[in-house]
């Protein structure tokens, strides 16, 4: 079993996956959960120090750093809020965790800090959709994909704005999260391997 840490998550969804397969997962949010479970309302960094962890994965917020938002980015760097989330992101890829994960859309990190490992879709996890997942990858392997299916809807792009808008666009699917808690935990219990391989798909 080992310890891990899933940063900047109110859904539970990667948590209970990793809980799941028996580790003991914890999910931190600055918002409370919307599912019962192993669950810290506060800031991920305080949170980091309190324990040992075996396994960071962290999806920061992308407000200030989606491409998809681009025409607002002078603003954002002028009041400094696009500094500030890529200084979040630095912190959180230097955490003293042997393995880490980072979760963002397309986005700036990849000019800022560096180019993302892997980027995934949800159509190669059961999800008929797609959204354009970077992953940014320490000591992990790159995600395979479990369940290809037809499919290509942008449902997440187009959905109306609204007070949840924000929330529903970074909810983790389903597929993503049992894929990353199935081969990851495999890494984290030695049965898998943790070497970077080169992306596939």
């Amino acid at each position: 079993m080992a310890n891990v840490l899933i940063g900047c998550e109110y859904s539970g969804t990667v948590r209970d996956a990793f809980r799941s397969w028996g580790h003991n997962a914890l999910s931190v949010d600055l918002l409370p959960s919307e599912t019962e479970g192993n669950h810290i309302e506060g800031d991920i960094l305080d949170v980091i120090k309190t324990e040992k962890w075996d396994l960071l994965i962290a999806f920061p917020p992308c407000t200030h750093l989606a491409v998809s938002g681009a025409r607002w980015f002078p603003e954002k760097r002028a009041d400094g809020r696009q500094q500030a989330a890529l200084q979040f992101v630095r912190d959180l890829m230097s955490a003293p965790i042997p393995r880490i994960a980072i979760e963002n859309p397309i986005s700036i990190i990849s000019s800022q800090i560096r180019k993302p490992d892997q980027i995934i879709q949800p159509w190669q996890y059961g999800h008929g959709e797609t959204k354009s997942t970077c992953l940014w990858l320490q000591n992990l392997p790159v995600l395979t994909p479990t369940e290809i299916v037809a499919g290509r809807e942008q449902r997440i792009w187009k959905l109306g704005p609204s007070p949840t808008r924000a929330m529903e666009r970074s909810r983790t699917y389903q597929g993503i999260a049992d894929a990353m808690a199935k081969q990851w935990g495999q890494v984290l219990c030695g049965t898998g391997s943790g070497e970077y391989q080169p992306e596939l798909f």
